[in-house]
């Protein structure tokens, strides 16, 4: 069986509109945050309780806007942060992000007033 191929934008052809776009989605933040560990994650971890058709436009979205970085390996599509091309084009914007899926994330905390 021939392993699925992916395309994947190059690093100069990464735009921030699109990346922007691509990450404007809860569903997509929350898959960023959980790749934020720097390690590779099979697609069906990255969302919890998306049909499959759903999962796999999720994950299309973050590859074409240059967000991630696609593989197959067997059964298995293997997703991770495109860290450093990100960083590349767009210095600290990642870091920014990825602190924001984490804080909403978070559960929410009594304010002070309350």
């Amino acid at each position: 069986m021939t392993p699925r191929s992916y395309e994947h934008p190059s690093t100069q052809n990464i735009s921030l509109p699109k990346v922007l776009a691509a990450l404007s989605d809860p569903i997509r933040l929350e898959m960023l945050r959980r790749l934020s560990d720097g390690q590779e994650h099979d697609s069906i971890t990255l969302a919890d309780d998306l049909p499959r058709s759903t999962l796999t436009y999720h994950t299309r979205i973050l590859r074409e806007a240059g967000v991630t970085w696609t593989r197959g390996e067997g059964r298995m599509c293997l997703i991770s942060l495109r860290t450093r091309d990100l960083d590349a084009r767009f210095p600290g914007l990642l870091p920014a992000l990825v602190e924001q899926a984490i804080r909403d994330a978070s559960p929410a905390t009594p304010s002070e007033d309350s």
